[in-house]
């Protein structure tokens, strides 16, 4: 039986706020909704505890808005707030590009190929949420190779934001970024072309920080 362990409150914590995260960004939890601890972690199957400390780290994150003893409510997508995490975002995945081209290896072009076609696969199906998630893979390959673990923080910190609007303007009937910048950044990182590596990485980013720009 030393398989069955008691779930450490960190797990827990864990859970809860990774729950909590995906319905705010998927926009299941609508922004402007009020969250209740005693609800959420009846859904999650949780005690209210790991629940409250999610909502404190969502609430330091940007994803919620608290007024103590009064609400606790899903924040508003704020065009201004986007552009300055893409542009943090976009900084970050600049350094660990610069950091991760010499080190790739054949099996994480690999791996970012194999993101790249399923990104390519769920844009051409209208899978929002596959090519994000695609999406996400594909640049984790870079961050892990660098193995900076503040610039790892801030992007995680800060990409849900980003996020967000990306789901809200795909939905609206705008459309994805083409896979066409990836295979771009997979074939500078396979040259070992770190500087082409980078303004291709820019690229990317820079079209973030215009997705936010008003209309």
């Amino acid at each position: 039986m030393d398989a069955i362990r008691p779930v450490s409150r960190t797990l827990l914590r864990d859970r809860a706020y990774e729950a909590i995260r995906d319905a705010i960004v998927t926009g299941e939890i609508e922004p402007g909704a009020v969250v209740r601890d005693a609800d959420l972690a009846e859904r999650l199957g949780l005690s209210r505890a790991p629940v409250r400390e999610a909502f404190s780290r969502l609430v330091d994150e940007g994803l919620l808005e608290s007024k103590p003893q009064s609400y606790t409510r899903v924040t508003p997508v704020v065009a201004a707030d986007v552009r300055d995490a893409a542009a943090v975002v976009g900084a970050m995945h600049e350094l660990v590009t610069r950091v991760a081209v010499p080190r790739l290896g054949a099996g994480d072009l690999d791996e970012m190929r194999a993101a790249n076609g399923r990104f390519a696969a769920a844009v051409r199906s209208g899978d929002v949420d596959g090519a994000l998630r695609a999406d996400d893979e594909l640049h984790h390959v870079l961050v892990r190779a660098a193995g900076n673990r503040a610039a790892a923080a801030t992007v995680a910190r800060y990409t849900p934001l980003i996020r967000r609007l990306e789901r809200r303007r795909f939905g609206e009937g705008g459309t994805c970024r083409s896979a066409g910048l990836h295979d771009r950044l997979i074939e500078a990182c396979a040259a070992g072309d770190t500087e082409a590596a980078l303004r291709v990485t820019a690229d990317i980013w820079r079209g973030l920080e215009e997705l936010a720009d008003p209309d």
